[in-house]
């Protein structure tokens, strides 16, 4: 007996692409609600002093031309929202018919964000390894938990998996297969890193998922390939895909040349629905749609019988 698939879901990762102000953000919840047909609209949410050195935040901006302010902690505090803005932003999302969610990157954001109570909240790949700020949403967040794994080891890894079970948080994670760079090469994606993920954790947690940081929109399309494999071999859930997402991918800010424009994401979400749909086995030899081309053109030795 089989069970009714379940659409993956995709993120449109706007995080701070929005430039600090929130007409843009607002705008980009609109376009990629309406426009490109996304499931999740996510943010980042920082508090820069919590998360930088003093020595960090005084210092210039590694890539001056993309900077907003005259240090780095100057270009990050520029470009935050506060938790009432994240409110504002969450209510946009619900006006839109989009889910809203944010990254947490630090203890006192989770601290802001959770009680907003969006459906989901994410984990970074830079502060995996943040084991207070985890805890604190294992015990104070009732939503999923996402959680991506760029930049780490495989026994971070599993002691990441190791934590959540230990809380009896599993159930409500999902861990997605990640490489860290802007943007990344495709000799450097290893999709079957999904594979890998699937085959250890699959079965513990809600989900595996796939964060993208490439250019173009083919290898997701392979990765949703990878991760239904996977579920046909019984290895758990494959259920989301994150791409970044700009409205034009020039405008200044680290993130904008390795996301999407609104006709790559609209893109995006069409080719994953229908490759999600060719994604099947025969439900019977001769399909419905052959039969009439049987029964025109197949040539059938009718004389002709096996013993």
């Amino acid at each position: 007996m089989t069970t009714e698939k379940k659409s993956v879901q995709v993120i449109a990762e706007i995080g701070c692409n929005h430039k600090g102000e929130m007409s843009i953000a607002k705008e980009l919840i609109r376009v990629a609600a309406h426009v490109c047909k996304a499931d999740i609209a996510k943010f980042q949410k920082r508090h820069n002093r919590e998360l930088l050195s003093p020595e960090q935040f005084n210092a210039p901006h590694p890539v001056p031309e993309n900077s907003y302010g005259d240090t780095y902690g100057a270009h990050r505090e520029f470009l935050e929202f506060d938790k009432d803005q994240h409110q504002e932003l969450l209510e946009e999302c619900k006006i839109n018919g989009i889910k809203y969610s944010t990254s947490v990157w630090d203890l006192t954001s989770a601290k802001e964000i959770a009680p907003l109570n969006p459906p989901l909240l994410k984990i970074p790949s830079a502060t995996n390894q943040h084991y207070e700020l985890q805890n604190y949403l294992c015990e104070n967040f009732g939503g999923e938990i996402h959680v991506s794994t760029g930049m780490s080891t495989g026994k971070e890894i599993a002691d990441l998996i190791k934590f959540y079970s230990e809380r009896g948080r599993a159930e409500d994670l999902v861990v997605y297969s990640c490489t860290s760079g802007y943007p990344v090469a495709f000799e450097d994606i290893c999709l079957l890193e999904i594979r890998n993920l699937m085959e250890k954790y699959g079965a513990q947690v809600k989900g595996i998922g796939f964060s993208g940081h490439h250019l173009g929109i083919a290898a997701d399309v392979a990765a949703l390939a990878v991760g239904r494999a996977m579920e046909a071999e019984g290895k758990g859930k494959f259920t989301h895909i994150e791409r970044h997402f700009t409205l034009d991918r020039t405008w200044k800010g680290t993130d904008h040349a390795a996301s999407l424009e609104p006709d790559g994401l609209r893109r995006l979400c069409r080719d994953l629905k229908n490759v999600d749909m060719a994604l099947g086995y025969k439900s019977t030899e001769i399909l419905p749609v052959e039969q009439v081309q049987r029964d025109k053109l197949k040539w059938v030795d009718r004389e002709r019988t096996f013993a």
